[in-house]
């Protein structure tokens, strides 16, 4: 990330969140449009689509920014002293409002409102749980893959958020700034506004404790994995 200026960061970090909500988003409606009402042939459209542009965004970004496109990963980083705070600021705006437009750029190909507050209910423990768990894996993923095979990493993330659609009760958001863009769709993707905050509580939590185990695992080399990027 060096050679690129903060400006090129920022935006890399909006364009990739932009794009990869317009692909949950749009696709959850494309799928659900065609699914003809089968639940589960929907979420596959929806899983298959999402996999698939995280791996495409992270090669394609991931030289600029680091390809984050999510808080909670960027926290991971801010904690690892390789985000100074600041920075860690502006990441997290960049993602919120290229989250946000990822909505509203999903609504508009559908012709639909383009602002909506979303009706879909996602609460109670096992959300919590299951979010939590979703953004654990995550950063064992992006952290444990950085360390032994950095190339590995695009399809490693699209790999494991597409096994978390399926695995996971809450179909895997890991992303706070997914979350809150979500909430601003009702649609097949949504989650309610009121619910949010329980998912941003679990994927925080899921994070450092995915944080505190692989430097647990790794030792002081995650740290020095920056060395290897």
């Amino acid at each position: 990330m060096g050679d690129f200026d903060l400006r090129r960061r920022l935006v890399a970090e909006f364009l990739g969140t932009w794009l990869l909500v317009a692909t949950v988003v749009g696709s959850g409606i494309m799928a659900e449009s065609l699914a003809d009402g089968n639940a589960a042939v929907a979420l596959l459209g929806n899983t298959l689509a999402t996999g698939a542009i995280l791996a495409v965004l992270i090669t394609m970004l991931g030289p600029i920014s680091g390809a984050h496109f999510n808080p909670a990963v960027s926290l991971v980083f801010l904690l690892l002293r390789e985000l100074p705070l600041p920075l860690f600021g502006l990441y997290v705006l960049a993602q919120v409002a290229g989250g946000i437009a990822g909505a509203i750029t999903a609504h508009a190909m559908f012709e639909l409102p383009l602002v909506q507050v979303s009706q879909h209910a996602r609460a109670g423990g096992g959300q919590f749980l299951a979010e939590a768990i979703a953004t654990f894996g995550l950063i064992l993923t992006i952290l444990g893959c950085r360390r032994f095979r950095a190339t590995a990493i695009p399809a490693a993330v699209g790999c494991y958020i597409a096994a978390g659609y399926w695995f996971t009760a809450s179909t895997s958001f890991a992303n706070p700034a997914v979350a809150i863009a979500r909430s601003m769709t009702d649609t097949f993707s949504g989650i309610r506004p009121v619910d949010v905050p329980l998912f941003i509580a679990a994927e925080i939590t899921g994070a450092v404790l995915g944080l505190l185990l692989l430097r647990w695992l790794l030792g002081a080399s995650v740290r020095a994995a920056a060395a290897t990027r």
